[in-house]
């Protein structure tokens, strides 16, 4: 018998009961991407969003304000990768693409889990 983990969703949201939301399977796997993507981790440039554990998050936030070409593309890529290779271990990149509108870049990253299958990110940056 296996059983499902369960944690508090993100961004932060009250359920029926006033409660915070929490979720399982997919839907938290999918909300603690965003969460690892989404937090401004400690790199050269920075020191990091959370001060009690500040390399916690990615490099994504770097990108900001970039010129939006093929090497922004790129960097997201393997910023992304690594984040999620340091702090999901469990989680994969099985594939993404990246599309341009206007002068937002967006990434589909689909990512797999062996326990619980695939599910499709939407990240805007």
């Amino acid at each position: 018998m296996t059983t499902k983990q369960a944690g508090i969703l993100s961004p932060f949201r009250r359920d029926r009961k006033m409660d915070f939301a929490s979720g399982s399977g997919l839907e938290l796997l999918k909300s603690n991407v965003i969460q690892v993507l989404m937090t401004e981790g400690d790199t050269p440039k920075t020191s990091g969003e959370l001060p009690w554990r500040t390399s916690f998050g990615s490099a994504v936030h770097l990108l900001r304000h970039q010129r939006n070409d093929d090497v922004l593309a790129e960097m997201a890529r393997v910023y992304i990768r690594d984040a999620l290779k340091k702090w999901l271990p469990n989680v994969s990149v099985a594939g993404g693409s990246v599309r341009r509108e206007n002068a937002a870049l967006i990434l589909q990253v689909r990512i797999a889990d062996i326990n619980q299958g695939q599910e499709m990110v939407e990240i805007p940056i």
